[in-house]
């Protein structure tokens, strides 16, 4: 099984993170992976996004034309990215920062407040955690506990006592996409 990704939002809200969490937590469970950011002006401001391919055989190019799943973290990056992704496909957004509800024939959309679900857990900066919870909830791409174990290795060292709180986060998105 293959799970082509797109990551995007501002640069700043944790994208490059997600998609990293998802390549390392796709490597912990034994799986093939590639993890593609696009910088550049997009680091000032603008939409910035990665691409994450995860999957049980080899993986022929890191570039996503056509995703299995979204994670947009704000407006333009939903506007940019959502009709790429295929039928049968998830779509899960920052409500928080998106006031247009997308729909779109064949695919999953969930609608999470991370912003407000993150200041709920103490910490503004951990809305990206909230979202790749409920994205992980609805697609199983790869386990909550390998992102977690990820976090570990991707995480620096002086932000190690944020783990705990990062995992609370995932949880919280979880059960939002469990329900």
């Amino acid at each position: 099984m293959t799970n082509e990704i797109v990551c995007a939002g501002f640069g700043g809200q944790g994208v490059m993170l997600i998609g990293q969490l998802l390549a390392y937590g796709g490597m912990l469970e034994g799986k093939e992976v590639t993890w593609f950011p696009s910088y550049g002006p997009e680091m000032r401001g603008g939409t910035a996004n990665c691409s994450v391919v995860i999957s049980d055989q080899p993986v022929g190019s890191p570039i996503v034309a056509e995703p299995d799943g979204l994670i947009a973290m704000n407006g333009p990056s939903l506007a940019r990215f959502k009709a790429a992704v295929k039928p049968g496909g998830v779509i899960v957004y920052n409500s928080s920062l998106v006031t247009e509800t997308p729909e779109l024939p064949g695919v999953k959309i969930c609608a999470v407040p991370a912003n407000e679900l993150a200041r709920e857990l103490g910490n503004d900066k951990i809305g990206n955690m909230v979202v790749l919870g409920a994205f992980l909830g609805l697609t199983k791409a790869v386990a909550v506990s390998s992102i977690e174990t990820a976090l570990q290795q991707v995480l620096p060292a002086r932000r190690h006592h944020l783990i705990p709180l990062n995992s609370a986060a995932l949880q919280k998105g979880f059960s939002i996409a469990e329900a």
